[in-house]
């Protein structure tokens, strides 16, 4: 299909509903694809859409109840594009107008013009010297103006190129008909919480892996990751018939990536051999910390206000010693405390679970979680493995334990910020990762998880999360509505599709586009870091991404001799 050549006309629409395009009957309406990148070229002003939907229309209903034959190939052809004819629904997302347009100027002037940057934003520069900046659409283009592909040039103009010295680009994928990368803006990514949803076996831990490494490659901000199934920190199987794997993120960045894990023993049976042991003791865990895995140990409401008391009186200590009393130290605390001792029991009854996790402690040997925060400092990106602590149990408690106390830090470095204005007290910018976010920040316990607080507080403390999950329903809706970039796979279920657009203005004109994404390797990407809606083929995560991603994996991919080479050759440089 020529770029140069209209495809339709506008003739029905509005700014709410979005606008109606008729094709011309040289355009057949199969080579239309919800989700497609268009640009109508108005009177004034371009205007960037997105295909939500594709129909079919007649000139009138006789034809309707009188159609030609299926073998009457004559009359068909008769009737295409003039009694019958295709149309496709667009969504403005973007306009491009100059600010002082001079005589005789019109958008067809920019396809002569080249692409420009003026202070990190896409902008047109015409032969004119007319100065325009992409807006959000505030009008719509008048009858009958134009429909084009859009080309190269407006891809760049509107999502950048990864390679811009002004921006952390990251290209996350293409066009789902073109060759040329989408952009998505880092900087703008990290300052907000984020989030991969999609249901199950629809790559999200892929999306997540390239979107991390974008991050790392970029240095956008640090990573605190909470691994749950062992995917992200070192080698992982892919998915596809024939078994491969996929390298982590510790094996294409060695030197900037360190692995904690919390079962040392399955961490080595995978060949990680220099990962770090990380162990949590009783007096980190804190009522908090119960009350949000109250469901995996069956725990009353009874049973928590009923800790508070022990936490009260016994301190940081109150686990170690509610497992050491007996019946009758129960009944005298009861006694003396107001307590219920049936509540207190159960409650004694039911954390008993906690010794049979291996990384829970009476006592920590040091403070691991002050070494991982040392390393975040230091500007480390750290990965924590579960090894088979896989469980909801045994994630939820460590991933709310470690979280918490490391934003407490961050509030205290934040306040010593903002009261000496010194850059070096600057801290780093951290992104959480954690999965079944929906887990995290349900409705019933967003308020009592440090992560409903760091989600609700957006970039206040440099602090912000990155969900991936498959059930978004499952997310509080001020939550969802705090998510700053939504990269989404397919999704089947209608609440699902509805969470999505929770906050998002105009969302209802995007659900089509959602529904209609295929299984594998599409997503959609809308929010903060993406100066529209777009459809991509995501980035494939295989040996040239290693190469283009990672100075490691391009070494790897070298033989023997040529490395050999490659020294002698640096040797001589240096005079040696």
């Amino acid at each position: 299909m020529n770029p140069e050549q209209p495809l339709g006309s506008v003739i029905h629409g509005s700014l709410t509903d979005g606008l109606e395009v008729r094709l011309h009957p040289d355009v057949s309406v199969e080579e239309m694809r919800v989700g497609k990148f268009l640009v109508i070229r108005g009177t004034r002003s371009l205007f960037f859409c997105l295909m939500t939907d594709v129909s079919l229309g007649t000139t009138s209903d006789r034809i309707l109840a009188n159609p030609p034959q299926p073998e009457d190939d004559f009359m068909q052809a008769v009737l295409a594009g003039g009694s019958t004819y295709g149309t496709i629904a667009l969504s403005p997302m973007l306009m491009l107008t100059p600010q002082e347009a001079p005589s005789g100027w019109s958008p067809q002037t920019l396809l002569k013009t080249e692409t420009s940057r003026n202070n990190g934003l896409a902008s047109y520069q015409a032969n004119t010297d007319t100065q325009m900046e992409l807006l959000p659409v505030k009008t719509i283009p008048s009858h009958f103006s134009q429909v084009y592909e859009a080309s190269e040039r407006d891809f760049r103009a509107v999502f950048g190129w990864e390679d811009d010295p002004h921006r952390r680009n990251f290209a996350i994928g293409k066009p789902l008909d073109m060759d040329v990368p989408v952009c998505i803006d880092l900087d703008r990514f990290v300052e907000r919480s984020n989030g991969v949803f999609g249901k199950s076996g629809t790559g999200k831990s892929f999306l997540t892996r390239l979107l991390l490494c974008g991050i790392i490659r970029k240095q956008a901000a640090v990573n605190l990751i909470f691994d749950m199934h062992s995917e992200y920190g070192w080698e992982a199987p892919s998915e596809g018939k024939q078994y491969s794997t996929v390298k982590g993120l510790r094996q294409l960045f060695p030197g900037e990536v360190t692995i904690y894990t919390l079962d040392p023993d399955s961490t080595r049976r995978r060949g990680i051999r220099d990962a770090q042991e990380l162990f949590l003791g009783y007096d980190q865990i804190e009522v908090e910390d119960i009350s949000l895995v109250a469901r995996e140990l069956n725990l009353s409401e009874a049973s928590i206000e009923n800790a508070y008391i022990l936490q009260g009186e016994f301190g940081s200590s109150w686990i170690k010693d509610l497992l050491e009393m007996t019946n009758e130290d129960i009944q005298m605390f009861c006694d003396e405390k107001r307590g219920n001792k049936s509540s207190i029991m159960a409650l004694q009854r039911k954390l008993m679970r906690l010794e049979r996790l291996k990384y829970i402690k009476p006592r920590c040997p040091k403070n691991y979680v002050a070494q991982i925060l040392a390393s975040l400092d230091a500007g480390k990106h750290i990965v924590i493995e579960f090894g088979s602590h896989s469980d909801m149990l045994s994630y939820m408690l460590a991933a709310n334990i470690i979280t918490r106390r490391i934003h407490r830090a961050y509030v205290e470095k934040s306040e010593q910020f903002l009261q000496t204005k010194n850059p070096l007290d600057r801290p780093r910018q951290l992104v959480i990762t954690i999965e079944e976010a929906h887990r995290f920040l349900d409705p019933a316990t967003v308020r009592q998880t440090i992560f409903g607080t760091i989600a609700r507080e957006m970039r206040k403390y440099f602090v912000t999360l990155f969900v991936v999950d498959q059930r978004p329903s499952g997310i509080d809706n001020e939550v969802m509505s705090q998510i700053g970039t939504r990269i989404t796979a397919l999704l089947n279920d209608d609440k699902d599709i509805e969470a999505i657009f929770t906050g998002v203005s105009g969302g209802q004109n995007l659900r089509s586009v959602l529904a209609k994404l295929d299984s594998k390797q599409q997503a959609l990407i809308l929010g903060h870091a993406v100066p529209m809606p777009v459809v991509v083929r995501t980035r494939p995560y295989d040996q040239t991404f290693y190469r283009e991603i990672s100075p490691a994996a391009a070494w790897e991919d070298l033989d023997p001799d040529t490395l050999l080479q490659q020294a002698e050759a640096a040797k001589a440089d240096l005079g040696f």
